[in-house]
């Protein structure tokens, strides 16, 4: 997209009450942003859910000088760009209805064929939820999966410095332009964040870390990742508003679980409940339920960074494959052989009582052997 084009994209964004998804509306009715501009007003109010008030305020001056002011600080500042329809744009944001137009993103990310996780939580992490954060990137190492997060206080900043001490790339997701730090204390994480990764962001440099973009930004975050992970949450936060809008991209979102008394194990235990978001309890449950364990039989995967004591972190392979016992093999052969079954078949197919099976089942689903779907349904994790 050309420097022209993209003044036009930035004047769109710009205009009052045209966000994303009404952006998209407009270009693709028009075939470009510019062409949006150029459109007779008439013609632009009979596009569905697009009124009169919208495109008054669409021919204000004011917005392409504001375009103006900011493209001088994109191309001043060598800031880089994606546009949604062009090839560079993340795949898993073409997905998303309300997916950015423009993402700016700074450092030397590569997110092409990647294996992409978003991790979350609370800023106040405990020193269980550090170990388990820490533990479960170590584990996930091999495979080379891009960690997305906040860049915030917490479990956001934990995850990102234990993917760069494991050699992974880091992205962080912010609630305000590139020309800013929040909070300010992570200045010192910014070269190297940058180093193994970068930061993207869909807000100008003229927008400020408030407490609205901050709930904005968590869509990028879900979007981004084929899976978010809630290590530690209250029973309200941001980090749920991620996975709650990861849940309704159709992306999985795993939660670790905790004891019923711990504020910090609320949200997540609420998730798992509310079936939400799958039981994490070691990277074996996210590789199996990801199907990345495929790999792992007989693809490459990459060498783990030395841990402590000089030892290497690694997934053990022999262990993803969890112990079955003769009900469970029963179980799994069954529903690998017939597909999709609601309990009430797979007890009567296997001929073991179905107050038995419900409690088989769960430890399956535990092992990511199977997955419980809507309907009371089961299948296989193959």
């Amino acid at each position: 997209m050309t420097a022209s084009e993209l003044l036009y994209v930035l004047a769109l964004q710009h205009a009052p009450k045209i966000g994303d998804i009404t952006a998209k509306k407009l270009i693709a009715h028009c075939g470009s942003a510019r062409a949006v501009f150029e459109e007779r007003q008439d013609r632009l109010q009979k596009i569905h859910g697009v009124g009169g008030y919208l495109t008054e305020n669409l021919r204000r001056a004011e917005n392409l000088r504001a375009a103006e002011g900011e493209l001088r600080f994109i191309e001043d500042n060598g800031i880089e760009w994606s546009y949604f329809e062009d090839e560079n744009y993340p795949g898993g944001l073409k997905h998303c209805v309300d997916g950015p137009v423009l993402l700016f993103r700074s450092g030397r990310m590569d997110l092409k064929k990647k294996k992409i996780i978003s991790v979350v939580g609370t800023r106040r992490i405990t020193t269980y939820g550090r170990y388990f954060c820490e533990r479960l990137i170590a584990e996930l190492a091999p495979l080379d999966p891009v960690v997305i997060s906040g860049f915030a206080y917490g479990v956001d900043i934990t995850a990102q410095k234990a993917a760069m001490k494991n050699g992974l790339q880091t992205v962080g997701c912010l609630a305000h332009g590139l020309n800013q730090v929040y909070p300010k204390a992570h200045k010192q994480y910014i070269n190297q964040v940058e180093a193994n990764g970068g930061f993207v962001t869909d807000f100008w440099s003229s927008d400020k870390p408030e407490r609205e973009n901050f709930l904005r930004r968590n869509r990028i975050i879900a979007g981004l990742s084929e899976a978010t992970i809630v290590i530690e949450s209250a029973e309200k936060g941001g980090s749920l508003v991620t996975a709650d809008i990861a849940h309704s991209y159709d992306r999985e979102v795993f939660a670790v679980p905790g004891r019923t008394g711990d504020r910090y194990s609320t949200g997540c235990n609420n998730l798992i409940k509310r079936q939400k978001a799958h039981m994490l309890t070691s990277a074996e449950d996210l590789i199996y339920i990801l199907g990345w364990h495929r790999e792992l039989q007989g693809g490459p995967v990459r060498n783990a960074p030395a841990g402590e004591n000089g030892r290497t972190s690694q997934v053990m392979q022999t262990s993803l494959f969890a112990a079955l016992d003769d009900a469970e093999k029963k179980i799994y052969g069954f529903l690998c052989k017939n597909g999709r079954e609601m309990l009430d078949s797979i007890a009567l197919q296997c001929e073991i009582p179905v107050y038995k099976v419900s409690s088989i089942l769960l430890n399956m689903e535990m092992k990511g052997v199977v997955r419980p779907l809507p309907g009371k349904l089961f299948e296989a994790v193959e």
